[in-house]
């Protein structure tokens, strides 16, 4: 039996050879997911958009995998200028609304090619 499965969005495909995240026994670790809209690939310049499209991915990848956002237990993210995080919180707030069941989030400076403003990767823990 294979302990290790990767896991593969149609939505979000990658360049390299790689899985969108990988899952062993109960334990899913993402690789960076970032705002690329599934229609033309392309990244949108406004950070609002690309912040939609990212946690519509985290939602699809983590469902993939089996589980739901209610089995993330810590996410990061990487922004260009962390101060815009007001525009990260009601995409946050809507994918985990319960004050008192929301993932760890960690927020860090990144430096990204082309237009994008974020990026971030999740580690979720699925029901057996």
């Amino acid at each position: 039996m294979v302990r290790r499965v990767s896991i593969y969005s149609d939505d979000f495909p990658h360049a390299n050879p790689i899985p969108a995240a990988c899952r062993i026994d109960n334990m899913v670790y993402s690789a960076v997911i970032y705002g690329r809209d599934p229609q033309t690939q392309r990244v949108p310049e406004e950070l609002d958009r690309q912040c939609a499209l990212m946690f519509e991915h985290v939602c699809k990848i983590v469902r993939a995998a089996g589980g739901a956002p209610e089995d993330i237990i810590k996410m990061t993210l990487w922004m260009e200028d962390k101060s815009h995080r007001a525009v990260v919180n009601p995409y946050w707030e809507s994918v985990f609304p319960d004050p008192a069941s929301r993932p760890a989030r960690h927020t860090l400076d990144g430096k990204f090619d082309g237009n994008t403003l974020i990026q971030c990767d999740f580690i979720a823990v699925l029901s057996r």
